[in-house]
């Protein structure tokens, strides 16, 4: 429902993502809302394994939102991948999704679209949870809420609740978990189907194919949890995600030990009821019994019944005795030994624990190594096969832990070459991650996930960070800045400025860039040294002479050689020449094209007297004594030829201003 794109923040300097809403969403009210208000909740969380939202808003008609750039990738496409995640790693991913999902729900916001494409996994192996709560598009894997009747939330991964349109809680949340968790353990979904609405009736009706340990390797107290996660009602699943990671976090320590809610799930079995022994009736006034408990008898019973049970109880009690000595010596009567203990030797644990179970007998789990029988499946057992117990009898079970445990190596600071090596000698699976360090030479490890020193099974999958370096820094564009400004955009960055060259330009003004390398947009290193051409500003030409032209001429021959001309008026009433008396720059000087050239012009100071003459004789010698003509009147005098000037306003001989307008009175032509 958006273009997601990379950005950066100008105020902090620092590299987002900014999330625009669809132009086809954008005109829809309903979503808009939706967006601008979730997107809102959303900013309120701030947790390690969650998104970060910066900001929301609007350009225009365009909206969106700013969050975290995470250097990583989703679980969805880790999954495409990898298919299958080890165990560990797998535990390791929900445990921080629970972590993220528990923090958001004690804000009183669900997520409501827990999937692999809303996980980001980074370079470091933190898990982040994205689109908390924005509103989802309706698409063929997508149910949404454009319409009543509809409920939104990815089909594949919907909670019972939320696909009948139940109202929902955090436990739905732990639903989707259960579904992610199950899938990155199995590499396949509990549900699928041919269109969104089986799938959804599947999530309603149908049992999840549950994960049997024996064949795909899962412990029994993770596929234990999974379990309860996927069931049907949210009352059967955990009451929180806290208490989720709980479970996980034991589950890591005790693999073979399935949650105690486990025990729950036990088939219902007829047992017999247990009754108290009868306690015998005796005499305070024995000593021999002195001290016993008193036990009214009804006093009409009959004497020889008294004396009968004084005679049984001592029998009972013999064999009592007896029955405790054979059981402290091992052995047991015929009638009560009547278990046989079956055959248990590779079978899973799992399968080991029940099959106990329903012939009424209990086991007791230790783990050894053993790189020969697959993990968590049985090694030995005590008693032998074939054994006779009773009722409730404890069989001893030795499962095996899998490989032998190895220690990660400190390879911190080693090259990529001998960190490889090492974790081969060890025994370890390893996957190489990639990332920008400026404090680690560049193919050096960073760090190894789990830790080093850390206690991990042989063929377990660790994770290395390889140093690359340095971020390289994009080079900004500076042509068109003035040197101090472009010497500032660097050193923010981190790089420096240095002028190769400076040259004459008559486009670019002098002290700006015209040209710099590496090109806007290359990448460099830190500290990085970026070069410039200054211009200088035009190039320079001769200043041609103009001294004893008339302005106009004056001028033209300026304004063709490149120059600016400025006018300026010398009042020479004596000598009012009307051409250019002095020009600065003088003539043959050298000056910068399009600079400026100013010319002085000699002239009278006051109106000259144009009456009788024709109005263009009169125009030209105004203008040659430095004034403008301003408006032109026409009267009907007849003592003047048509079109001969009667008079100035101001008068002739009147001191005016040189660069001052002229008002002119002229006869009116001739009908």
């Amino acid at each position: 429902m958006a273009n997601v794109y990379v950005g950066t923040d100008t105020l902090l300097r620092r590299r987002v993502a900014i999330k625009v809403l669809r132009e086809q969403y954008a005109t829809d009210d309903d979503f808009v809302k939706r967006f601008s208000y979730e997107a809102q909740s959303a900013a309120k969380l701030s947790h390690p394994n969650i998104v970060n939202v910066y900001d929301f808003g609007r350009e225009d008609d365009a909206y969106y939102i700013v969050m975290e750039l995470v250097d990583g990738t989703t679980l969805a496409e880790l999954m495409r991948a990898e298919r299958v995640l080890p165990e560990p790693v797998a535990v390791d991913y929900a445990i921080q999704i629970a972590s993220g999902l528990a923090y958001a729900h004690r804000q009183g916001l669900l997520h409501r679209d827990v999937k692999p494409a809303n996980i980001l996994v980074t370079s470091d192996d933190v898990v982040k949870l994205s689109d908390f709560g924005i509103a989802r598009a309706v698409s063929e894997h997508t149910l949404g809420v454009t319409q009543p009747g509809m409920v939104m939330g990815s089909v594949a991964y919907i909670s019972p609740e939320q696909a009948q349109g139940h109202d929902i809680d955090e436990r739905a949340d732990l639903y989707s978990v259960g579904v992610v968790l199950y899938q990155m353990l199995t590499g396949a979904l509990p549900f699928t189907g041919d269109n969104p609405v089986a799938v959804a009736l599947k999530h309603v009706s149908e049992e999840p194919p549950p994960i049997d340990p024996a064949t795909t390797g899962v412990s029994p107290a993770v596929a234990a949890i999974v379990a309860r996660l996927l069931r049907k009602n949210p009352a059967g699943r955990f009451a929180s995600a806290t208490e989720l990671a709980s479970a996980l976090r034991e589950a890591r320590e005790r693999p073979n030990v399935p949650h105690a809610d486990a025990l729950g799930d036990a088939a219902t079995t007829r047992i017999p009821t247990v009754k108290p022994p009868p306690r015998p009736s005796v005499s305070p006034d024995r000593p021999e019994l002195r001290g016993a408990r008193v036990v009214e008898t009804d006093q009409s019973e009959p004497t020889r019944e008294r004396d009968l049970r004084w005679v049984i109880f001592p029998v009972l009690l013999a064999a009592a005795i007896l029955i405790g000595y054979f059981a402290l010596r091992g052995g047991a009567f015929p009638a009560s030994a009547t278990i046989p203990v079956p055959d248990l030797v590779r079978k899973s644990a799992t399968a080991a624990q029940q099959e106990l179970l329903q012939r009424g007998l209990r086991s007791k789990l230790t783990t050894e190594d053993d790189a020969s029988v697959p993990p968590d499946h049985v090694i030995r057992q005590d008693p032998a096969p074939g054994s006779m117990l009773a009722k409730n009898d404890v069989v001893a079970l030795v499962v095996s832990g899998g490989l032998p445990r190895v220690d990660v190596p400190d390879i911190k600071g080693y090259s990529r070459a001998d960190a490889v090596s090492e974790l081969r000698k060890a025994k370890l699976r390893y996957r190489i991650v990639e990332a920008f360090n400026a404090g680690v030479p560049a193919d050096q490890v960073i760090d190894v996930v789990p830790a080093s020193g850390a206690s991990v099974r042989q063929n377990d999958l660790v994770t290395v960070r390889i140093s690359k370096g340095a971020q390289p820094i994009v080079v900004p564009n500076l042509v068109s800045l003035t040197v101090d400004e472009a010497r500032q955009k660097l050193a923010r960055l981190n790089l420096t400025l240095t002028i190769a060259e400076k040259t004459e330009n008559d486009t670019i003004p002098a002290d700006v860039i015209a040209s710099q390398d590496p090109e806007p947009s290359a990448t460099v290193a830190p500290n990085a040294t970026v070069s410039v051409i200054v211009s200088t500003g035009a190039s320079s030409t001769t200043v041609p002479n103009v001294v004893g032209l008339d302005a106009a001429a004056a001028q033209a021959a300026l304004t063709g050689a490149g120059f600016e001309v400025a006018v300026s008026y010398t009042v020479d009433a004596a000598n009012p020449t009307g051409k250019i008396s002095l020009q600065k720059p003088e003539a043959d000087a050298k000056a910068k094209k399009h600079s400026k050239v100013t010319i002085f012009w000699s002239v009278p100071g006051s109106i000259p007297d144009v009456a009788g003459r024709p109005l263009d004789e009169a125009k030209q010698m105004l203008i040659a004594s430095g004034y403008q003509i301003g408006n032109i009147a026409e009267t009907a005098d007849s003592s003047l030829e048509p079109g001969h000037v009667v008079r100035t306003e101001p008068e002739a001989g009147s001191a005016l201003k040189p660069g001052e307008s002229v008002n002119i009175t002229v006869v009116k032509p001739g009908p």
